[in-house]
């Protein structure tokens, strides 16, 4: 397909679509999760929520990766965005036929999440497939507004929403996002053509090669193994900041402490999306992780919420500009063709820190909270302090990888090349 300025205006059409399912799927998590809060009390109960709204989308991300490279990139997400509606769906017929039980939400989670693996590998893989290198940078600070749009925009909404009406409210907008996200998909299909494979290969043949491009290159396996380590803090941080916020306010003042925080990651997307980062992706990357671990672990020492709107802000402020250049760096190392296959093992690996957490942190939460006498409030202040510190120290532990740095070098010598071979800027084909 041939890469020209008139596809960022398809990448701005599917970004918007992606930008509004995130806005749905923050509401129906922010609600799901304190409805199950306000009915057990329990930290892991929340945690478990998240786990299995997780688990299956990133066990199925190297497949779906695959799957990404060999069909219609375009086609994958509308089914993956449609079909996951049906796990609302769900949740939403239970709830109107009475309160759901914690089993009837978890299972309806789970689904969402099995249809949701779809998407990820190819929309990422179709970004590559629309812009240019010298794209990458811009689209990715808009793409981290996309992902941080459930946390700024969706709490305070659904914290409004709730004064007003209940959780099935929330779950009947989130349905009628999928419809939108798919439209928009179906638009930018159609405005691009894609040459077909002259040959299918065997399915785990195709897996293989994808293993191998990340496998391949040691600095980008060190990246993606440091990422996984930096996700399990981060993860600590995504399930506990809720019921630690909750333990001494309501959910209204929840919504606006999480809008407040996460407009940080507002204001530097959208820098990001305007300036983009031009070189020193490697520093860009440990600095800014760095940053986010300071405001993590200063946000749980104090029950002020100003401070905690403050430190919030100042950790989501620092988490485009490492998720920025964690992607270029990615990204840029990475053959187009391969981009599909490689991004879900990417995804895969760098995310099992994901799972740990959410698996673990809620019950050491609880346990801490019980022990000290502080409830869960209490235990979900000291692991979320905890793994703010972690995550300072893995951040200078990363500055420090020779392989990580030379990612950077291999990056410009690869554009370098490619402008010598073509004359162009990277104006191919993929």
């Amino acid at each position: 397909m041939e890469k020209t300025k008139n596809n960022y205006g398809r990448f701005l059409l599917l970004w918007a679509g992606e930008f509004i399912s995130s806005i749905g799927g923050g509401l129906t998590s922010f609600g799901l999760g304190l409805y199950i809060y306000q009915k057990t009390g329990s930290a892991a109960d929340m945690a478990l929520l998240t786990f299995l709204g997780f688990l299956p989308g990133l066990i199925l991300k190297v497949p779906a990766g695959v799957l990404a490279d060999r069909y219609d990139r375009r086609l994958l997400m509308m089914i993956g965005d449609g079909l996951s509606g049906l796990g609302v769906l769900f949740i939403l017929i239970c709830m109107l036929q009475g309160e759901a039980a914690l089993w009837q939400i978890y299972l309806g989670t789970t689904i969402s999440s099995v249809f949701s693996a779809l998407l990820e590998p190819s929309y990422t893989a179709t970004i590559t497939d629309l812009l240019t290198k010298e794209q990458y940078s811009k689209a990715n600070g808009l793409v981290s507004m996309a992902g941080s749009s459930r946390y700024l925009f969706s709490p305070v909404i659904a914290g409004f929403l709730l004064t007003v009406s209940d959780i099935k409210l929330i779950l009947i907008i989130d349905i009628c996002t999928f419809f939108l996200t798919v439209i928009a998909a179906a638009v930018v299909r159609r405005g691009i053509t894609v040459s077909k494979q002259n040959k299918t290969e065997p399915f785990f043949s195709s897996m293989k090669e994808g293993w191998h491009a990340v496998s391949g290159n040691k600095g980008l396996l060190a990246l993606v193994v440091v990422s996984s380590l930096i996700c399990l803090f981060m993860g600590v941080f995504q399930v506990l900041g809720e019921p630690f916020v909750m333990s001494f306010s309501d959910q209204k003042t929840l919504g606006i402490a999480e809008t407040a925080a996460a407009s940080g990651m507002l204001v530097t997307s959208i820098i990001l999306g305007i300036k983009g980062i031009k070189k020193h992706f490697v520093r860009a990357l440990w600095m800014g992780l760095a940053v986010s671990g300071i405001g993590m672990a200063l946000f749980a020492v104090t029950e002020n919420v100003y401070l905690i709107c403050t430190f919030g802000f100042l950790f989501f402020a620092a988490l485009p500009f490492a998720n920025n250049s964690l992607d270029y760096l990615a990204r840029t190392n990475i053959p187009a063709e391969l981009q599909g296959r490689a991004w879900g093992f990417i995804g895969f690996i760098s995310q099992l820190g994901y799972v740990v957490a959410y698996g673990i942190c809620g019950i050491t939460a609880d346990f801490i909270g019980d022990v000290t006498g502080t409830g869960v409030g209490g235990g979900s202040a000291i692991t979320v302090i905890f793994s703010g510190v972690c995550l300072v120290i893995a951040a200078l532990i990363m500055s420090g990888i020779k392989k990580i740095r030379e990612l950077e070098q291999s990056s410009a010598e690869i554009t370098a090349q490619k402008k010598e071979t073509t004359g162009e800027s990277v104006n191919g084909t993929a």
